[in-house]
């Protein structure tokens, strides 16, 4: 007696990646139309999955390139625009056999995709760290000075020494590591893409959390960026104590 098309589905669904192709083809002549179409679904669902790892073997050219190393430490930073709040770096250091699919520059992706991604590097990444530098300091030292800060103390973070720092397009002062300065890394290098998705949560978490103890601006929606929004809550309530002043002059 031929098996369900929901025992085919359920034994497809729980079947390891290597068996998966195996079984297409032992139901592939089953010609009973709910089963050619569910077959249909799981080879788009594998063609689909095969597509996203060529994506990430290609990101993760930089990390092919550096395996001589022992720790390749990614590193990215959240909220330099914005005109309230901090600045967040990230450094985050994957083993060299992970997989994280859907791994991309985190703002190419969904709030809830990158709440997803959080979580599971936070599971599977090595080692993480997070550095935060707040409005006062970006206004004493200037907005770059106060992201370099953020990214030192995030590799201070780690509890390991990198041997070489992948960075999304800076060469950071202070660090006697290698650095490998990579343009657009956040979309070239999976260890940069899960530090930008680190900082950009961990960020984005904060400025919820301001939004609760100064609900007239909007910071859970904005994020303290420059929106219309802001910028006429700005007017008419002033500065508050998480404003960048060196950014909001010409707003006041």
């Amino acid at each position: 007696m031929s098996k369900s098309i929901q025992e085919i589905k359920r034994e497809l669904e729980q079947a390891p990646g290597s068996e998966k192709g195996r079984l297409l083809e032992q139901y592939a002549s089953d010609t009973r139309s709910g089963v050619v179409r569910l077959l249909q679904q799981f080879r788009r669902k594998e063609e689909k999955l095969l597509e996203e790892r060529k994506r990430l073997w290609g990101m993760q050219e930089f990390e092919r390139k550096y395996a001589r190393c022992a720790v390749i430490c990614g590193i990215d930073e959240a909220g330099r625009g914005p005109l309230a709040g901090p600045v967040a770096a990230a450094a985050v250091v994957l083993p060299k056999d992970c997989e994280i699919l859907y791994l991309n520059d985190s703002k190419k992706l969904s709030p809830k995709r990158r709440d997803a991604l959080y979580e599971e590097i936070m599971e599977k990444a090595e080692a993480v760290g997070v550095g935060l530098t707040d409005a006062a300091r970006i206004d004493e030292i200037n907005i770059l000075q106060a992201t370099y800060e953020a990214m030192r103390a995030a590799v201070g973070q780690l509890g390991m020494v990198p041997e070489v720092l992948l960075n999304d397009a800076v060469t950071i002062p202070g660090l006697s590591m290698e650095q490998v300065s990579i343009v657009k890394g956040d979309a070239r290098s999976v260890s940069i893409a899960a530090a930008s998705i680190l900082a950009k949560v961990t960020r984005d978490r904060l400025m919820a959390e301001y939004d609760a103890q100064y609900p007239q601006y909007g910071f859970a929606l904005h994020k303290g960026y420059g929106t219309a929004a802001h910028i006429e809550a700005l007017k008419a309530h002033g500065p508050c104590p998480i404003h960048r002043k060196t950014f909001i002059t010409h707003f006041l």
